[in-house]
Protein backbone atom coordinates (compact mmCIF):
# COMPACT_ATOMS: atom_id res chain seq x y z
CA UNK A 1 0.00 0.00 0.00
CA UNK A 2 1.26 3.59 -0.53
CA UNK A 3 2.42 5.60 2.44
CA UNK A 4 3.07 2.36 4.54
CA UNK A 5 6.88 1.33 5.23
CA UNK A 6 8.24 -1.88 4.27
CA UNK A 7 8.28 -4.31 6.60
CA UNK A 8 12.05 -4.48 7.47
CA UNK A 9 11.52 -0.92 8.29
CA UNK A 10 8.69 -1.02 10.44
CA UNK A 11 10.40 -3.16 13.10
CA UNK A 12 13.27 -0.60 12.79
CA UNK A 13 10.95 1.93 13.78
CA UNK A 14 9.32 0.14 16.37
CA UNK A 15 12.70 -1.21 18.17
CA UNK A 16 14.95 2.11 17.65
CA UNK A 17 13.13 3.88 20.97
CA UNK A 18 14.43 0.46 22.71
CA UNK A 19 18.23 0.56 21.39
CA UNK A 20 18.11 4.19 22.43
CA UNK A 21 17.18 3.67 26.12
CA UNK A 22 19.79 1.08 26.77
CA UNK A 23 21.69 1.99 30.08
CA UNK A 24 24.94 3.58 29.35
CA UNK A 25 23.46 7.00 26.85
CA UNK A 26 24.45 10.25 28.15
CA UNK A 27 20.63 11.60 27.96
CA UNK A 28 17.46 11.30 30.11
CA UNK A 29 15.44 8.52 29.44
CA UNK A 30 11.79 10.01 28.28
CA UNK A 31 9.08 9.99 31.41
CA UNK A 32 7.32 6.95 30.47
CA UNK A 33 3.27 7.82 31.67
CA UNK A 34 3.81 5.41 34.54
CA UNK A 35 6.74 6.52 36.25
CA UNK A 36 5.60 9.67 37.90
CA UNK A 37 8.92 11.87 36.34
CA UNK A 38 11.84 11.77 34.44
CA UNK A 39 13.81 8.64 34.53
CA UNK A 40 17.45 8.30 34.43
CA UNK A 41 20.01 6.40 32.38
CA UNK A 42 23.39 5.48 34.41
CA UNK A 43 25.55 8.54 32.31
CA UNK A 44 23.74 11.31 33.76
CA UNK A 45 23.06 10.36 36.79
CA UNK A 46 26.77 9.17 37.49
CA UNK A 47 27.94 12.74 36.67
CA UNK A 48 25.62 14.26 38.57
CA UNK A 49 26.46 12.11 41.52
CA UNK A 50 30.76 11.83 41.21
CA UNK A 51 30.82 15.39 39.72
CA UNK A 52 33.18 14.12 36.77
CA UNK A 53 32.76 16.14 33.79
CA UNK A 54 33.19 13.18 31.23
CA UNK A 55 30.98 13.15 28.20
CA UNK A 56 30.09 9.98 26.01
CA UNK A 57 28.27 6.32 26.59
CA UNK A 58 28.88 4.50 29.83
CA UNK A 59 31.83 2.32 28.23
CA UNK A 60 33.59 5.51 26.91
CA UNK A 61 34.24 7.36 30.09
CA UNK A 62 37.13 4.84 31.26
CA UNK A 63 39.46 6.18 28.45
CA UNK A 64 37.31 10.00 28.56
CA UNK A 65 39.05 10.03 32.07
CA UNK A 66 42.53 9.11 31.15
CA UNK A 67 44.93 11.83 32.49
CA UNK A 68 41.95 13.93 33.85
CA UNK A 69 41.10 11.58 36.34
CA UNK A 70 43.00 9.18 38.73
CA UNK A 71 41.66 5.74 37.63
CA UNK A 72 42.35 2.29 38.97
CA UNK A 73 40.80 -1.42 40.57
CA UNK A 74 40.75 0.20 43.96
CA UNK A 75 36.52 0.99 45.46
CA UNK A 76 36.68 4.20 47.41
CA UNK A 77 32.90 6.00 48.47
CA UNK A 78 32.17 8.54 45.62
CA UNK A 79 34.41 6.89 43.07
CA UNK A 80 33.20 5.67 39.70
CA UNK A 81 32.48 1.78 38.76
CA UNK A 82 32.80 2.10 35.05
CA UNK A 83 31.58 -1.60 33.00
CA UNK A 84 32.50 -2.38 30.13
CA UNK A 85 30.17 -3.15 27.15
CA UNK A 86 29.18 -6.28 26.42
CA UNK A 87 26.30 -8.29 24.26
CA UNK A 88 24.03 -7.82 27.01
CA UNK A 89 25.64 -4.59 28.05
CA UNK A 90 26.12 -2.87 24.66
CA UNK A 91 26.88 1.27 26.13
CA UNK A 92 28.19 -0.07 29.31
CA UNK A 93 27.36 1.06 32.96
CA UNK A 94 28.19 3.33 35.52
CA UNK A 95 27.68 3.27 39.24
CA UNK A 96 28.48 5.29 42.25
CA UNK A 97 30.39 3.41 44.80
CA UNK A 98 28.29 4.41 48.40
CA UNK A 99 30.18 2.27 50.68
CA UNK A 100 33.32 -0.46 50.81
CA UNK A 101 31.99 -3.49 52.67
CA UNK A 102 34.97 -5.51 52.04
CA UNK A 103 37.99 -6.28 49.52
CA UNK A 104 35.18 -8.09 48.28
CA UNK A 105 31.81 -6.18 48.10
CA UNK A 106 30.88 -2.63 47.35
CA UNK A 107 27.79 -0.82 47.60
CA UNK A 108 26.30 1.15 44.81
CA UNK A 109 23.90 4.02 44.15
CA UNK A 110 22.82 3.73 40.12
CA UNK A 111 20.18 4.27 37.47
CA UNK A 112 19.02 2.00 35.00
CA UNK A 113 20.08 -0.97 36.23
CA UNK A 114 16.91 -2.78 36.25
CA UNK A 115 14.36 -3.83 33.75
CA UNK A 116 10.60 -4.28 33.41
CA UNK A 117 8.96 -1.24 35.50
CA UNK A 118 12.09 -0.34 37.12
CA UNK A 119 13.88 0.67 34.33
CA UNK A 120 15.09 4.23 34.53
CA UNK A 121 14.83 4.54 38.26
CA UNK A 122 17.50 4.71 40.61
CA UNK A 123 18.74 1.86 42.77
CA UNK A 124 20.32 2.71 46.22
CA UNK A 125 23.02 0.84 48.01
CA UNK A 126 23.18 -1.89 45.94
CA UNK A 127 25.73 -4.90 46.32
CA UNK A 128 28.31 -5.39 43.99
CA UNK A 129 30.73 -8.58 44.20
CA UNK A 130 34.16 -8.97 42.61
CA UNK A 131 34.21 -12.82 41.46
CA UNK A 132 37.42 -11.50 39.60
CA UNK A 133 40.11 -14.46 39.63
CA UNK A 134 42.49 -12.11 41.55
CA UNK A 135 40.24 -9.92 43.59
CA UNK A 136 40.94 -7.25 41.07
CA UNK A 137 37.38 -5.85 40.20
CA UNK A 138 37.79 -7.09 36.75
CA UNK A 139 34.67 -9.08 36.95
CA UNK A 140 31.41 -8.17 38.88
CA UNK A 141 28.37 -9.96 39.98
CA UNK A 142 25.28 -7.42 40.44
CA UNK A 143 22.92 -7.17 42.62
CA UNK A 144 18.69 -7.54 41.33
CA UNK A 145 16.59 -6.32 43.76
CA UNK A 146 13.98 -7.89 41.96
CA UNK A 147 15.57 -11.90 42.11
CA UNK A 148 16.66 -10.47 45.89
CA UNK A 149 20.30 -11.45 45.12
CA UNK A 150 23.28 -11.22 42.66
CA UNK A 151 22.45 -12.24 39.26
CA UNK A 152 23.38 -15.29 37.24
CA UNK A 153 25.71 -12.88 34.62
CA UNK A 154 29.48 -11.92 35.65
CA UNK A 155 30.36 -8.07 34.04
CA UNK A 156 33.86 -7.10 32.80
CA UNK A 157 34.37 -3.80 34.51
CA UNK A 158 37.41 -1.42 33.63
CA UNK A 159 37.47 0.04 37.41
CA UNK A 160 36.70 3.25 38.95
CA UNK A 161 37.48 6.75 38.09
CA UNK A 162 38.11 8.97 41.22
CA UNK A 163 37.12 12.48 41.28
CA UNK A 164 40.69 13.58 41.52
CA UNK A 165 42.88 15.56 39.13
CA UNK A 166 45.14 13.04 37.76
Amino acid sequence: MRGELPHHLRRSVLFAPLLLGACGTSRRVPPRPSSGGADLSCVPYARDRSGLALRGDAWQWWEAAAGRYRRDRMPRPGSVLVLMRTARLPQGHLAVVSQVVSTREIRVDHANWASGAAKGRVARDQPVADVSPRNDWSLLRVWYPRVNGYGSSAYPAYGFIHGVAA
